[in-house]
This record gives structure tokens, C-alpha cells and sequence, in this order.
């Protein structure tokens, strides 16, 4: 399994959410088998997600899918997103 980490500001968040929810079906599609969605304390606007993938390649595809980056230009992400890919420790 590979989690991948997003870290992107947004210009309003529940702009932003209801084009994430939306994009639901489609994440499934690429490939996203879990996912988790986490706003700071400090700045609502300032959100962090994870999705799960059976392999690297599926995160990766996913990441710099152009559908993937017209959705989030289309929900209001400001700036350019960090993104880390992550496997479970042994």
C-alpha cells in the first residue's frame, strides 16, 4: 500500500469540499482505495488529505493526472500543493 499526502491551501473550503466529494467516483476509478481529508487548526482554509493506492504507480499517475489538476484549479486550490508519497514502516 502507498499513502499519498496533499497539502494545499484553498480559497473556501466548502467550495473546495464539494468539488472533492464530487470527484469521488472518479478518484475511485484512478485508482484510490481510501482517503481522509484534515483542516488545520489554525487555518481552515489550509487542508491535508491522504489516499491509499495498491501501488506506487497508481499514486503517481494519479498525482499528475491533468483531470486531477483541473479539479483542484476548478476548487479553488491556491498556489502549488505539496505532495509526499508514503509506504507503512517495518
Amino acid at each position: 500500500m502507498v499513502r499519498m499526502f496533499v497539502r494545499h491551501k484553498v480559497a473556501d473550503y466548502a467550495q473546495w469540499r464539494k468539488a472533492y466529494d464530487d470527484f469521488d467516483a472518479e478518484r475511485a476509478k484512478m485508482g484510490v482505495v481510501a482517503h481522509a481529508v484534515f483542516r488545520s487548526v489554525d487555518n481552515a482554509n489550509e487542508v491535508t488529505v491522504w489516499h491509499d493506492f495498491a501501488t506506487g504507480e497508481r499514486a503517481k499517475a494519479f498525482a499528475s493526472s491533468e483531470r486531477l489538476k483541473n479539479v483542484m484549479r476548478g476548487a479553488g486550490v491556491e498556489g502549488t500543493p505539496e505532495i509526499w508519497f508514503t509506504t507503512g514502516a517495518l
